[in-house]
């Protein structure tokens, strides 16, 4: 997320005064206003405006919202918009409403003064956006006159705030936690407001712990400590002091992966290094200096590739590489399986290309096809039909999707077992499943009552008895209809084939895994309109259009060979 910054006026605060009230007039007739009236774009970072004198209960509540979008602790301004015990008793830091600017305001019959808009999303206390399905925002407000000016009587807890102030005022950060298998940290987006304050504020939700969506799939080494006082920056340099923690503590080093992870990112102060100390002293672990960076923890990388993941594509079932559309090593690439999709895993360790799962169809249904990625395959798992194979870069198994409804992973080596989905057959079809690289997230293209729409949920691994579960759908991107595919641009967000309405075409989009920031990507240089895609962190996205594979370069889809013929092919995608 882009934030535009600015300097901060500071206003002369006023006393609200005291006096007696008088209700709006029931009488007043209804009229619709179309849209809040336009406000300079250069006023980013300005603090707004206290009500202007005479102005009328609905300007009032126009002005209230944009002082929502206030620096100042507590939103003095906001509160000047406020009758005396309304601005006494307002909380406003239960949570945010992001709205659209496009926002009616009506006075009604009844004297209330109404506003109606289109639901942005949620932000809760602790920095956790929530997408807003398709529905729209209303409140009503209560005014009175306290010394002949409108005042609010009753104002919902909570700020409602324009998206553009939101963008300008917030940071999309994230807090990293850690997978299943100690291997890697996984984010969780929060958003916090700018400023000196934001580490402070980064580190308390991580001691807070995951977002209540994301739980039960990672774990928090940090569970339990506390921050003795608030993060200090100092030459790019931030100074953590916990306490809680034994510094013998068998997860210190994940500790110190969270938090270097966590600080080091763009928004707020420029963090490079980062020191934590235990009750007074610097931690020491060996061949881990006391200023650390993500170097010193590349091993937690959220978006770790392999670095033989070139891009793969099947052309007449035959396993090419996207590098010149040569063939893959092995019976695979000489088209011996008749593949349809494919997916490929790669060692932790080494990163060698190691574990391959394909589809191929059989009559009337398909088969699932696993082994050595350069070696011979055997059939593993049947069905009527199946999805194309998933894999995440934490584990050696595949995912796919059995029949529309049935969630199934084959570790390597090892026979199918079932992932329990309680909620995806009641949603629909499922067409499309892909795992996140650290394989604590799916997201999953289902055929429903509304169409085509795509869904994030979360996967739970049980330690005791190894079973695992796929729970916490939630819509992704709701305002999206017509959805074919789905992947991970990287640990935190999407890119999706889905329908324009506006042009009554398939076209990509990229979204964050909360539904933040959607937004349209090119289709410049494409044949024809896209019919799946391949994206992994690091790597330039791949679609295939025409029968042939694109990819993205500099703004413009281009041929694999660049200044060559479009190569044949299809369903491309990214070993992980």
């Amino acid at each position: 997320m882009t934030r535009t910054r600015g300097l901060a006026v500071a206003l002369l605060a006023a006393a609200l005064p005291l006096a007696s009230c008088s209700t709006v007039p029931t009488s007043s007739p209804t009229v619709a206003i179309p849209q809040a009236p336009a406000r300079p774009v250069e006023a980013a970072g300005i603090e707004p405006l206290p009500p202007a004198p005479g102005a009328s209960a609905e300007e009032v509540v126009r002005t209230f919202i944009d002082a929502s979008a206030s620096t100042v602790r507590s939103h003095p301004v906001a509160r000047l918009h406020l009758a005396p015990a309304a601005a006494e008793k307002w909380l406003d830091e239960t949570g945010i409403s992001v709205i659209g600017t496009d926002y009616a305001v009506i006075t009604t019959d009844a004297g209330t003064v109404s506003i109606t808009a289109n639901l942005i999303g949620t932000v809760d206390p602790r920095g956790v956006f929530t997408v807003a399905g398709r529905g729209v925002f209303t409140r009503e407000f209560r005014l009175e006159q306290v010394d002949g000016e409108w005042r609010i009587t009753d104002p919902p807890d909570g700020l409602i705030m324009l998206e553009p102030d939101f963008e300008r005022l917030y940071d999309e950060l994230q807090a990293y936690f850690v997978d299943p298998t100690a291997s890697r940290v996984v984010p969780d987006p929060r958003y916090l407001m700018i400023g000196e304050t934001q580490p402070t504020a980064l580190v308390e939700r991580l001691l807070g712990g995951p977002s209540s969506s994301l739980a039960a799939g990672v774990a928090n080494p940090l569970s339990g400590v506390q921050l003795r006082r608030s993060v200090s920056v100092e030459n790019q340099t931030a100074t953590v002091e916990l306490t809680g923690l034994p510094a013998d503590s068998p997860v210190l080093g994940q500790v110190c992966a969270q938090l270097v992870w966590t600080l080091q990112q763009s928004g707020g102060p420029r963090i490079t290094e980062v020191v934590v100390v235990l009750d007074g002293e610097p931690v020491a672990l060996e061949d881990v200096p006391e200023r650390q960076t993500v170097e010193d923890w590349a091993s937690f990388d959220p978006d770790a590739a392999p670095a033989d993941g070139v891009g793969h594509y099947l052309d007449g079932g035959a396993l090419r590489t996207a590098a010149e559309g040569q063939p893959a090593p092995g019976p695979a690439g000489q088209g011996a399986y008749g593949l349809t999709s494919a997916a490929v895993s790669a060692e932790p360790g080494s990163g060698r290309l190691s574990f391959l799962a394909g589809v191929r169809p059989e009559g009337s249904g398909a088969t699932l096809l696993a082994g050595p990625y350069d070696g011979e395959l055997a059939p593993v798992l049947g069905g009527a039909s199946l999805s194309a194979p998933t894999v995440s870069g934490t584990r050696a198994e595949a995912w796919v999707v059995r029949d529309g409804s049935t969630v199934v992973r084959v570790p390597a080596g090892a026979p199918p077992q079932p992932v329990t989905a309680p909620t995806l057959a009641g949603l629909g079809r499922t067409d499309v499943l892909q795992l996140s690289p650290d394989g604590v997230r799916a997201a999953v293209v289902v055929d429903g009552p509304e169409g085509r729409r795509l869904y994030v949920g979360t996967v739970v691994r049980s330690p005791e008895d190894g079973s695992v579960v796929l729970r916490d759908l939630r819509e992704a991107a709701p305002t999206l209809a017509q959805v074919i595919d789905v992947g991970w641009r990287d640990s935190s967000s999407l890119m999706v084939l889905a329908g324009d309405e506006s042009e009554d075409r398939i076209v990509p989009y990229a979204v964050g895994v909360d539904g933040w920031g959607l937004t349209r990507m090119t289709t410049s240089g494409l044949p024809s309109q896209p019919t799946s895609l391949a994206v992994a962190p690091g790597r330039p996205p791949l679609v295939s259009a025409g029968n042939t594979v694109w990819r993205l370069t500099g703004g413009t889809w281009v041929t694999l060979v660049r200044g060559a013929e479009p190569l044949a092919g299809g369903a491309p995608f990214y070993p992980l």
